[in-house]
């Protein structure tokens, strides 16, 4: 008897069994598939590989350098990818992954901070670059870069800003001596749903995020324009400088003494990218 059971259990598995294979290798196929059309197009960037995608509402892409330095480290550029970039494409051609996620219109706000958390997650664990993210906010973005900081400092590597806005009601609510903006500010207002009572008591800017910076030691850098009269930099990069030396914390600063007249001082030519490539490449996680 029992040797008639193993019998007839051994034709009932084999079909099983078939079946079984065939629905790992299908499996596979598709894993495989989803692999390789992570991306909606490829493009060239400045001589290397683009991948543009969408993810958690926004479009985003990579850049790829041809060999990547050890561990696998990366640029998050905030706002404006487009300005100031000599430094970006150096970093890329030594080896660093350049990555942007478009937090246009949200002003840093909790809502899109929450968004970029998919985003950071897809290229840690997708896309294996390091856990530690070399942070770089251009003017608004600014507001991004260190309300992502304050909420995963461990996950930053260091942080490298431009004429950043470290106080929204500077700009572009225009409440000190800057130019504000009347449209910017009721979008951002909009986007942190605030009112204009509340938004001038707000207190999780970059401005309050002195501590946690501090703590954590994150190296910063800053240009800013001594002119600058859309984001005057005594009310956002030097307010954050006096507020980081309560906690025996310095920011490094590069100091334009003229922007253009034509962007009321905002924009100049970049006087030291050397400085720039060097702060990144000397603050690269393991």
């Amino acid at each position: 008897m029992i040797p008639r059971i193993r019998f007839v259990i051994a034709l009932i598995s084999r079909p099983l069994l078939l079946a079984l294979v065939v629905l790992l290798s299908s499996s596979s196929v598709r894993s495989q598939e989803v692999a390789a059309n992570w991306y909606s197009k490829k493009t060239a960037w400045h001589g290397f590989d683009q991948f543009h995608f969408q993810i958690a509402g926004s479009s985003a892409y990579l850049v790829t350098p041809a060999k990547a330095l050890a561990g696998n480290p990366w640029i998050w550029r905030a706002r404006f990818p487009g300005y100031h970039a000599e430094m970006d494409i150096e970093l890329v051609g030594k080896g660093f992954h350049l990555a942007y996620f478009d937090v246009g219109g949200q002003f840093g706000c909790p809502d899109v901070v929450q968004r970029a958390e998919k985003f950071y997650q897809f290229l840690v664990n997708e896309r294996g670059l390091n856990p530690k993210a070399s942070m770089e906010g251009v003017s608004r973005g600014g507001l991004f870069v260190y309300n992502w900081t304050a909420r995963y400092p461990e996950r930053v590597a260091s942080i490298y800003c431009d004429t950043p806005v470290c106080d929204f009601r500077s700009w572009p609510g225009g409440k000190g001596s800057g130019i504000g903006s009347i449209a910017a500010w009721k979008q951002c207002l909009a986007a942190y749903q605030l009112n204009e009572k509340e938004a001038l008591e707000y207190d999780q800017m970059p401005i309050d995020h002195a501590e946690i910076i501090a703590r954590e030691k994150i190296p910063l850098l800053h240009i800013v324009s001594e002119n600058d009269r859309v984001v005057p930099a005594k009310e956002n990069t030097y307010r954050l400088r006096e507020q980081l030396r309560k906690f025996d914390h310095e920011l490094q600063l590069i100091s334009v003494a003229e922007g253009t007249t034509k962007s009321n001082g905002h924009h100049f030519d970049h006087p030291e990218p050397q400085r720039v490539i060097d702060f990144f490449m000397n603050n690269r996680p393991e």
